[in-house]
């Protein structure tokens, strides 16, 4: 797909999502043809309806986005249906608890002190992205499952080429994802001769006495790895464009720093998270969606970006509203694979938006807006740079 400039909604999508919400596509990889499901009623139908199943994805040549998943295709939580992922997403709950989150939240608030003082010192102008929305969702995500301070710079390096996509990256992707696995082996096998608390301690823990395996063990590490970590820092680094290219807005956070949560909620529905679709489920019997009989064996993609912008569900889609009446977004998917990471994700977005507003109460852009340089051919949508002054 072409690139993307900004936060600009994928055209494609709106297209479809306007004339044939239910559309056949096909993708840079695998074979044959998928359907694309984009409103928002119909992709809550289809992720919570058990009729649709990740599981049956396995072994199948399907249309995709990349040459090899991100995550293994026979462990972890993204390719399995209930009851077994039942059995491992309770596993990997237990790390993100309301008590836990409390214990990471002055951790996490400490680490965006740190950077933003260390912005200030370097002085203005600056890239908000290399001092603040980089290292800080990796230095959380690295708090929360327990890497050693001495790794944290390999764990980086790793996780950027994880999540490579497009021409030429196909033997990267795949030597990182080798690199990433070998590293939470080895995190996991630490564990075992030290526990502790962090998200690596709940799952040797329970490799140990046998509710998951090994190789679970890995992969429910490098779903949260990918989502607690590259993901916020593309997301959050959008929504700081779009507050920073939103001075209404911004003002109004400043005056009135309550207000932080919903806005939060109402930015995660506005900023276009990642390029285009993800995980894909297989039908197991005709189902009708949206006035189309998709057949058993038909492979079916969601499209959460267009959901989130079907003005069926949002009024005025495009316009970011911070009083917007309560629709619940779709950014971290729907139904029994909602993502687990999200409450990390709101805190991390809080943190951040907060920390900056409060140490730099004057930040602006230092560059036009449309000199913003995003992201190019990966997964993860976001600003590569964010030049500041304040």
């Amino acid at each position: 797909m072409d690139d993307l400039p900004a936060l600009d909604p994928d055209p494609f999508l709106d297209e479809v999502l306007r004339e044939e919400p239910v559309s056949r596509i096909r993708l840079p990889y695998g074979a044959g043809w998928a359907w694309l499901v984009t409103r928002y009623d119909d992709v809550r139908f289809v992720t919570s309806d058990p009729r649709f199943s990740r599981e049956r994805v396995v072994g199948r040549d399907v249309p995709a986005m990349r040459p090899s998943p991100v995550a293994s295709q026979t462990a972890g939580l993204q390719y399995i249906d209930p009851p077994r992922h039942t059995r491992l997403r309770r596993v990997v709950a237990r790390a993100f608890t309301g008590r836990s989150m409390r214990r990471l939240r002055p951790l996490a608030e400490r680490r965006a002190a740190e950077l933003l003082d260390a912005m200030a010192r370097a002085g203005a102008p600056a890239d908000l992205v290399a001092h603040l929305h980089g290292p800080f969702p990796l230095a959380v995500l690295r708090d929360f499952l327990g890497v050693a301070e001495e790794d944290r710079q390999d764990w980086t390096a790793a996780g950027e080429a994880l999540l490579s996509a497009g021409a030429g990256s196909e033997e990267r992707a795949r030597e990182a994802a080798r690199a990433t696995r070998e590293r939470i082996a080895g995190l996991l096998g630490r564990r075992r001769e030290e526990p502790r608390d962090d998200l690596a301690g709940v799952l040797a823990r329970a490799a140990a006495e046998g509710e998951i395996t090994e190789d679970e063990a890995v992969s429910l590490a490098i779903a949260v790895q990918v989502s607690g970590g590259h993901a916020v820092r593309g997301n959050s680094g959008s929504m700081m464009y779009a507050l920073l290219t939103h001075p209404g807005h911004l003002d109004r956070l400043r005056r009135e720093p309550e207000l932080l949560p919903r806005a939060v909620e109402e930015l995660f529905r506005y900023v276009p998270h990642r390029n285009g679709v993800g995980i894909p489920r297989i039908a197991t019997e005709d189902v009708e969606v949206g006035g189309r009989l998709i057949r058993a064996g038909d492979v079916v993609y969601n499209a959460y970006l267009a959901a989130n912008r079907d003005p069926g569900a949002f009024p005025d889609p495009d316009t970011l509203d911070f009083d917007r009446d309560h629709v619940a977004h779709l950014a971290f998917g729907h139904g029994p694979h909602h993502c687990l990471a999200a409450v990390m994700a709101r805190m991390e977005a809080e943190v951040m938006i907060g920390s900056v507003l409060a140490r730099f109460p004057a930040i602006r852009l230092a560059v036009p807006a449309e000199e913003v340089a995003f992201q190019r051919r990966g997964l993860i949508r976001g600003p590569k740079t964010l030049p500041v002054t304040w």
